[in-house]
C-alpha cells in the first residue's frame, strides 16, 4: 500500500499557510524492499531539491509523522537524522525541525533545475525525440502585456456581452442533449451553416456547410491542414516577412520552408517559382498580408492559382482579419477564384469577437472533407458544441453583423488617429506601409536603426511594439514595427506615440 503524507504546514511567510491540496508529499510503500527510513529520506530530499519545500519551512514532528504513516517512530528518526547530518534540515531548540536556511539559493531557481535537466539528458536518462518544428526561444517582451500597440488585440470592451450572456444563459438553462454528447468532428451543423452563409455573402467564398470545419482558432486550422496536405520534407512557400505561427505549424509537419519576398502586390509568385517552383504548397495572406498589410493584386492571385494548377500544389489562404477595410469594400477571398479545388481557406473569429473564445474555421475542397475530418477526430475528437450553438444564435439574431459594423467604424477612427500621431511625432523617422485595413499598421524605420532594441526598451514603458525584423525567416531586409491599434483607445494613441518617439530618439543617439 502507498501512503501519501503532507509534509507541512507553514510557509516562510509569517501568517501564510500553504493550501492543503498543494502540500508536497512523501510515499511509503510497504511492498518494496527499500527500507522505510530510506523512502522517507528520499521523499523529503526530492521535495527540497525540486523546490516544493523551501528554506525555513517548518516540518512535522517525528512523532506526528510516524503516527500519520502508521509506522514505528524509529525509521522516521533515522531519516530525519540523516537529513540533519547532510544539511537539508536544521533543528531549533524549542521550535522544531525546519528546512535548512543555509541551502544555496540557486538550488530553487529555474536555471539550476534546467542545468540538472541538461545533465540528465546528457547521461541518456531523459532523451526527447528531435522535432524540427519546435523552436525554443526567449520570451518576446512585446507580447507580454496588453495595451498600446499590442498586435491582434481587439476592442474587447466593445463586445456586446449582455446579448452574448443572454444567449449563453438560455442554452445553459435548458441544454439540448445533442450539445452534451459527442459531436461531429467537423463541428456543430447549425453553426457551420451560419458560417458558410456568412462567408458566401461577405467574403465571396465558394463552399457549403459540409466543407466547413470548426477549429479552436487559425493556429489549429494550420496544424490540421499541414498534417493533411504535407509529408516530411515537402517544400512550402511562405511569405517573407510573414506570420511566425504559420511557419511553426508547417515545420511541425516537417515542411521545408521556402521564403518568398512580398512587395506592394503581395507574394512575388515569379520569385517563388525561381526559388522552389515544385513546392507542395504555398501559405499566403492575400487580403491583408501579415505583417506588411498589402493586398495581393488580381494578377498575382491568378498567377498563384495557375502555378498551383500546373504543379498540382496547394494554396493555404489565411484570411485572418478581412472584415476590416476602411477605404473600400472588403476584398473577395482568393478561394472564390479557385475552380480546381486547390485552396484551403482559413479564418478566425478571434479578431472579431475576443481571442479567448477560440473559434475559427476551415473551408476545405469537397474531396478532402473526409481526410480533414479523420485528422481532426484523431487530434481532439470534436470541437466544443455549446459555444458554437451560442454563436449560431448570435449570428442569426443579427448581433454579429451589428458588432462588425460598430468596431469597423471604431478601428477606422483609431487607425486615423495613429497615422496622424506617427506623422506628427515621428515624421521622417518612419514610413508607413500597407493598405488602410485590419487591426495593425506596419511602419519601417530609417536605415541604420535597430527595431529589436527599440522594441525591448519600449516594452519596459508599457508599449508593445512588435519589431518587424522578428517576422522574417531569413535576414531582415527592413527594420520597423507592427503597431496594433484594435485594443488601443483613441485617447491613448497620441501619448503612446510620444513615448515611442522618445524611445526611438534615445536609441538613435547611442
Amino acid at each position: 500500500m502507498t501512503i501519501f503524507v503532507n509534509l507541512d504546514i507553514t510557509t516562510m511567510i509569517p501568517g501564510v499557510r500553504r493550501p492543503p491540496d498543494l502540500l508536497p508529499f512523501v510515499t511509503v510503500d510497504r511492498r518494496t524492499r527499500t527500507p522505510l527510513y530510506r523512502q522517507i529520506y528520499d521523499g523529503y530530499r526530492e521535495a527540497i531539491v525540486g523546490g516544493r519545500l523551501r528554506p525555513g519551512q517548518r516540518l512535522p514532528s517525528t512523532r506526528a509523522l510516524a503516527a500519520e504513516l502508521g509506522i514505528s517512530r524509529i525509521p522516521v528518526l533515522g531519516a530525519f537524522e540523516q537529513l540533519l547530518a547532510e544539511g537539508y534540515f536544521e533543528s531549533r531548540v524549542g521550535a522544531g525541525t525546519f528546512v535548512a536556511r543555509s541551502l544555496p539559493a540557486n538550488l530553487f531557481d529555474a536555471g539550476h533545475r534546467e542545468a540538472v535537466s541538461d545533465q540528465r539528458t546528457r547521461r541518456g536518462r531523459r532523451v526527447l525525440p528531435r522535432n524540427p518544428g519546435v523552436r525554443l526561444r526567449a520570451p518576446e517582451p512585446w507580447l507580454q502585456g496588453w495595451g498600446a500597440f499590442r498586435v491582434s488585440q481587439p476592442a474587447v470592451e466593445r463586445f456586446p456581452f449582455a446579448a452574448w450572456s443572454r444567449l449563453l444563459a438560455r442554452h445553459c438553462r435548458n441544454p439540448r442533449a445533442a450539445l452534451l454528447h459527442y459531436g461531429d468532428p467537423m463541428g456543430h451543423r447549425p453553426f457551420r451553416e451560419a458560417v458558410a452563409a456568412y462567408l458566401r455573402t461577405a467574403r465571396g467564398v465558394r463552399g457549403e456547410a459540409r466543407q466547413v470545419m470548426v477549429v479552436s482558432g487559425s493556429q489549429q486550422a494550420l496544424a490540421i491542414t499541414a498534417r493533411v496536405l504535407l509529408e516530411p520534407g515537402d517544400r512550402v512557400w511562405v511569405e517573407e516577412p510573414g506570420y511566425g505561427g504559420a511557419r511553426d505549424a508547417l515545420m511541425m509537419a516537417g515542411a521545408r520552408l521556402v521564403p518568398v519576398p512580398v512587395d506592394d502586390e503581395g507574394l512575388d509568385v515569379a520569385a517563388g517559382v525561381a526559388e522552389g517552383g515544385k513546392a507542395r504548397a504555398a501559405y499566403v495572406t492575400p487580403s491583408h498580408q501579415y505583417p506588411l498589410g498589402v493586398t495581393m493584386s488580381a494578377s498575382r492571385r491568378l498567377q498563384l492559382l495557375a502555378w498551383a494548377r500546373r504543379n498540382g500544389s496547394w494554396i493555404i489562404e489565411d484570411d485572418y482579419d478581412s472584415e476590416y477595410r476602411y477605404q473600400s469594400l472588403p476584398v473577395a477571398a482568393l478561394q472564390g477564384l479557385d475552380h480546381d479545388g486547390r485552396v484551403v481557406y482559413i479564418g478566425t473569429f478571434s479578431k472579431v469577437l475576443f481571442p479567448a473564445l477560440r473559434l475559427g474555421y476551415l473551408v476545405v475542397p469537397p474531396d478532402l472533407v473526409d481526410r480533414f475530418a479523420a485528422v481532426r477526430e484523431a487530434m481532439d475528437v470534436f470541437p466544443p458544441s455549446l459555444p458554437q450553438a451560442v454563436f449560431a444564435d448570435f449570428i442569426e439574431h443579427g448581433h454579429f453583423a451589428r458588432h462588425i459594423r460598430r468596431v469597423r467604424s471604431l478601428y477606422r477612427e483609431r487607425r486615423a488617429a495613429l497615422v496622424e500621431a506617427l506623422d506628427r511625432e515621428l515624421g521622417s523617422m518612419v514610413e508607413m506601409v500597407g493598405d488602410s485595413a485590419g487591426m495593425h499598421l506596419a511602419v519601417t524605420l530609417r536605415k541604420g536603426m535597430a527595431d529589436l532594441e527599440v522594441a525591448q526598451h519600449a516594452a519596459r514603458l508599457g508599449l508593445w511594439t512588435m519589431p518587424l525584423s522578428s517576422c522574417y525567416l531569413g535576414k531582415p531586409s527592413r527594420q520597423g514595427f507592427v503597431l496594433g491599434y484594435g485594443g488601443t483607445s483613441t485617447a491613448e494613441i497620441l501619448p503612446a506615440v510620444q513615448r515611442l518617439r522618445r524611445v526611438v530618439a534615445a536609441v538613435e543617439r547611442r
